[in-house]
């Protein structure tokens, strides 16, 4: 007979980032509590770092949405630039990691760095610097970045409300057309704690990435109207506070070790553009330095 399990190891259904401490369930022993033969059946935890020596990629899937072009319509493409120079759009992602992280109480830092032809900020809020793909929500309010004497977005967010959660979709692009993860939507709206507890997570959680726009939907990518520079550093200040403090607060005590979290990730997202022109043989060029009108105007003047 079992009087109770153990009760200090929280089973959860969250990714741990490979390379990064997990806690593995190394034993189970019974130890005896009285004489009434009522056993306390225990875990044996230990702290391991899971790494991978060899893998095999065996498939590959995607899913893609099209315009159904025909194949007719497509020759007619081809043919249109075979001898015609045309351009293509692209991005380009930088990573900066903020100098500072988290306090007990609020996350304010900034950093100075160059932006050219940035349309999009990102912010990951990682809890062991080895992580590279898992990322959880920080649970802050009144969370916004200033640069350039602008505010992204212009009004303070706080990361689990309704607003904030609209304000992804639509930075992400989703709308009827395409539909966000039930794993994203999760990281996006699961509270991580109370006032009075922390919450343990049923689901993963660790797809959590904030993305702001600094240019306006409308234009198509035909006008930039995104921040530039002109490759001058300028400060990006990142501000925000913890909506629970203290001992339930998930982000700034990452575990009961006094772990506390890296600083924070900014990820600058920039306008880029593919030249592709069939003179000379034919040629390719990757511009990073201009707008599209810059680089539409030679080819079509």
């Amino acid at each position: 007979m079992f009087r109770n399990w153990s009760l200090t190891f929280q089973y959860t259904k969250q990714f741990t980032q490979l390379g990064c401490t997990a806690d593995l369930i190394t034993g189970l022993h019974a130890e005896p509590l009285t004489e009434s033969r009522l056993k306390n059946l225990v875990c044996d935890i230990k702290p391991v770092t899971i790494s991978i020596k060899n893998y095999v990629i065996t498939e590959v899937t995607t899913n893609m949405a099209g315009y159904k072009a025909t194949d007719a319509c497509l020759n007619r493409v081809r043919q249109f630039y075979s001898q015609r120079p045309f351009v293509v759009p692209a991005q380009r992602v930088e990573v900066w990691t903020f100098p500072t992280s988290a306090t007990l109480t609020e996350i304010r830092t900034s950093e100075n760095i160059p932006l050219c032809h940035v349309t999009d900020f990102c912010l990951l809020f990682s809890k062991d610097a080895r992580a590279t793909t898992c990322f959880e929500n920080p649970c802050n309010q009144n969370m916004q970045i200033t640069t350039c004497g602008r505010n992204f977005p212009d009004m303070p967010m706080n990361t689990l409300d309704q607003q904030f959660f609209q304000l992804q979709l639509n930075a992400s692009n989703f709308d009827l057309l395409f539909e966000a993860t039930d794993e994203y939507e999760d990281a996006l709206t699961t509270p991580r704690n109370t006032a009075t507890r922390r919450l343990n997570p049923h689901t993963d959680l660790t797809n959590f990435l904030i993305t702001l726009q600094c240019e306006r939907n409308s234009n198509g990518a035909l006008t930039f109207d995104g921040l530039d520079t002109q490759n001058q550093n300028t400060s990006v200040e990142l501000r925000g506070a913890s909506i629970y403090h203290g001992a339930t607060d998930s982000y700034y005590k990452v575990d009961t070790s006094g772990k506390r979290p890296p600083p924070p990730i900014l990820c600058t997202v920039h306008d880029t553009f593919w030249l592709f022109s069939p003179a000379a043989g034919g040629s390719c060029i990757y511009d990073t330095n201009h707008s599209f009108d810059e680089v539409i105007g030679p080819l079509t003047g």
